[in-house]
């Protein structure tokens, strides 16, 4: 979690009840794994003793700032947002160190174009929508590996009267 971070900011009063969040983030940063996949990551807590709610701001190696009332956040809520937007980094390093243009832009007719590797399986219907059931296959020629992914797509909704 912490390798997509630069900064950590956990700020709670130790009296304040609704610290159980802060005090579980900060034990993850603490735990051994985070400390190493980023030892220059900056976990800086900030005991308060007045009223401010219990607050956990992160900043990403990019320098997006984020900040999270604590109170109402549970701790692995943040850190699976976390690590959904250091994987958006990550993809978005890749092709950047690839010379590709980012973000990736696909025009709208190749949105409909027939792409190989993709293999549809079944039609189903549930309720009143028609579903296709596919999976598709794709190399990653920078990774070198094969992904398959499986899929469902509303292909008719139902028709609304009005």
């Amino acid at each position: 979690m912490l390798k997509f971070l630069s900064k950590v900011k956990i700020e709670f009063n130790a009296l304040d009840p609704r610290v159980a969040s802060c005090m579980e983030f900060l034990a993850q940063c603490n735990a051994r794994k985070a400390k190493e996949s980023n030892p220059a990551c900056q976990v800086l807590v900030k005991r308060r003793t007045d009223d401010f709610p219990p607050q956990i701001t992160v900043t990403f190696v990019n320098g997006v700032e984020e900040a999270f009332d604590a109170t109402s956040t549970p701790a692995q809520s943040i850190r699976t947002m976390i690590l959904e937007k250091g994987q958006h980094l990550e993809t978005e390093q890749m092709f950047r160190e690839a010379g590709e243009k980012w973000p990736v832009i696909i025009p709208e007719e190749e949105l409909h174009e027939f792409a190989p590797g993709l293999h549809i399986h079944s039609d189903f219907r549930l309720g009143s929508r028609k579903y296709h059931i596919y999976s598709v296959i794709h190399h990653n020629l920078l990774c070198k590996w094969n992904e398959s992914l499986v899929m469902a797509q509303i292909v008719e909704e139902p028709k609304v009267h009005s």
